[in-house]
């Protein structure tokens, strides 16, 4: 079999179990945040966190909810790793810097999961388990609860309710994120990852010098950082490293784990709005997009030049060779396309156009299909423009769901859409023209620009992955990307809830013969062409410097 058919056929497969669990897993998950009884393991975390989960909440009193919460996460995780030296469990390893504890806290609360240091040298198994992996399942609920509002935004009326943040909360961490990670690691486990708690071992000599690796509750915390679309991995190399994902069973699995959520809420939306159709027209959006990725990405991958790559059959260069250049490229598009930021090959090492495909993945706004909860309402507020921009070219009022798209509706949906892109237009001008900085990139000329810029995205997209050339830890690039990663989590955050509240206060408008109809497949067309221009004018420069320079040149 040939590495394309092979890497046509694991798509195909991945197609075929995202369908099977799409709507039994997007009811699912409409059941749970529409119900109103409590299960009695959350009624003792209600007592014990003082919350009332009955109580509905303003958009104003449920963005507080969120802030506080991960305002906490952050403290916790930060004095966490400055204290590890003393921690039990530390394998030896000392405290972890100021500069690095700050990223690392962040990186983690913010679900972007960016790691500038080697995990299997830096961090015990306490704060692997009692800190990080914790965070990946509150961090992927919060997102959760944030898109669940903005839904209920669409389907209420006449009220500036959203439901409740600490309920919204705990729901979706115990009734779905927790159940999934449990199986998805029970599956790990019984494919070769490992789970345990051992210390470092001696396994041999390397380039003349020892070679030591530590074990860890790895495969517990790599299925959460999948389903929850985190993407911190045990060790540096991340899915890549045979303790993570052993076989190419388990790297399709791990695809699927990153994209079911996703799409599935889609099915979601649809069925809390009143109209599956809705979900569909979404769903085909975001699925439209994610193929059309995949196609560009294999192609860039094995439409190779050079006699090298003509000879190996593929770019094969940061790639593991028991995965292929299709898998490879299958996961590098889920990974960039969601807030995950795993990576099983080296997104450096892909060609020049290969490695803008990824960054321009991100650039999208990580909404094809995105990441656990932030997908979503990232997708819905692009329909929101999309509505908005039909409605110009027809002179009509624009509508979406019932809901009249007006002044203070745009002007959060636009204040939206601008946040992630000056941030990183602005923080990687000023990491580029300042004089330290540009001393961690490893490459020169247009890589090199890419590595930075590639930074920064990941950062302010809450991705997590990076162009590997980077040393990013620094002062500069620890801060830097630090505030990224908290103004790009929450801005946005502060934009969708404030939407969610105005568009729960008007009363619905009824559906007449000159209404957009939003479930047809030209809504979708219309929704791909606006988010694929909307990108390509804003970051076009930044990619003819870098991916796209690179790419022309090879």
């Amino acid at each position: 079999m040939g590495p394309v058919l092979a890497g046509v056929l694991q798509l195909l497969a991945l197609i075929a179990a995202l369908a099977l669990a799409y709507i039994p897993l997007g009811n699912y998950m409409a059941r749970v945040y529409s119900s109103d009884k409590h299960w009695r393991v959350e009624k003792w975390v209600y007592k014990g966190i003082g919350a009332n989960p009955d109580t509905e909440m303003t958009w104003s009193a449920y963005l507080r909810g969120v802030l506080a919460f991960s305002a906490v996460g952050v403290l916790f995780l930060y004095l966490l790793m400055r204290l590890q030296g003393v921690l039990p469990g530390s394998l030896g390893f000392s405290s972890v810097n100021p500069a690095q504890s700050f990223n690392t806290a962040v990186s983690f609360v913010t679900n972007t999961n960016w790691q500038s240091y080697y995990g299997e040298q830096t961090m015990g198994h306490v704060v692997q388990t009692a800190g990080l992996a914790v965070q990946n399942f509150v961090s992927a609920a919060v997102g959760m609860a944030v898109a669940v509002a903005l839904v209920r935004g669409f389907a209420r009326s006449r009220t500036g309710e959203l439901g409740n943040f600490w309920s919204d909360l705990v729901r979706g961490t115990l009734r779905i994120l927790v159940p999934a990670a449990a199986i998805a690691a029970i599956v790990l486990v019984a494919c070769g990852v490992i789970q345990n708690f051992s210390g470092i071992h001696e396994v041999g000599q390397f380039m003349g010098g020892s070679q030591q690796w530590n074990g860890g509750a790895v495969a517990s915390q790599e299925a959460i950082k999948e389903v929850g679309t985190n993407g911190g991995g045990y060790f540096n190399a991340n899915s890549a490293h045979p303790f993570e994902n052993p076989t190419p069973f388990t790297n399709l699995f791990e695809i699927f784990l990153i994209l079911v959520i996703p799409f599935s809420l889609t099915r979601t939306f649809g069925v809390m709005v009143g109209s599956v159709k809705q979900g569909y027209a979404i769903l085909a959006t975001m699925a439209t997009i994610w193929l059309g990725f995949v196609a560009l990405m294999m192609w860039t991958e094995f439409a190779h030049h050079g006699p090298a790559l003509q000879a190996a059959g593929g770019a094969y260069e940061g790639k593991e060779v028991r995965f292929g250049v299709g898998a490879s490229s299958i996961f590098a598009v889920s990974t960039t396309l969601t807030s995950t930021g795993a990576v099983d090959s080296f997104h450096s090492s892909f060609t020049g156009l290969g490695g803008g495909i990824t960054m321009l993945g991100m650039m999208l706004g990580e909404i094809a299909p995105g990441g656990v909860g932030s997908g979503l309402y990232g997708m819905l507020v692009m329909a929101v423009i999309a509505v908005f921009i039909a409605g110009l070219m027809v002179g009509r009022t624009p509508e979406y769901l019932g809901k009249k798209i007006g002044t203070r509706e745009i002007k959060l949906a636009a204040c939206y859409i601008l946040i992630t892109p000056a941030l990183v237009l602005v923080f990687t001008g000023v990491s580029m023209a300042l004089p330290t900085p540009p001393h961690s990139m490893l490459n020169a000329g247009a890589h090199g620009f890419s590595e930075v810029l590639y930074a920064f995205t990941s950062a302010s997209n809450n991705n997590g992955s990076a162009f590997a050339g980077l040393n990013a830890n620094t002062d500069w690039f620890n801060t830097m990307t630090g505030l990224a990663m908290l103004l790009g989590r929450f801005l946005p955050m502060v934009f969708v809830l404030a939407l969610a509240g105005s568009l729960a206060e008007q009363k619905p408008v009824p559906v007449t013969a000159g209404t957009l109809r939003t479930e047809k497949p030209l809504f979708t067309g219309l929704l791909v062409g606006a988010i694929v221009i909307i990108t390509g004018l804003t970051y076009f420069p930044a990619l003819a410097l870098g991916p796209l320079a690179e790419g022309l040149a090879s």
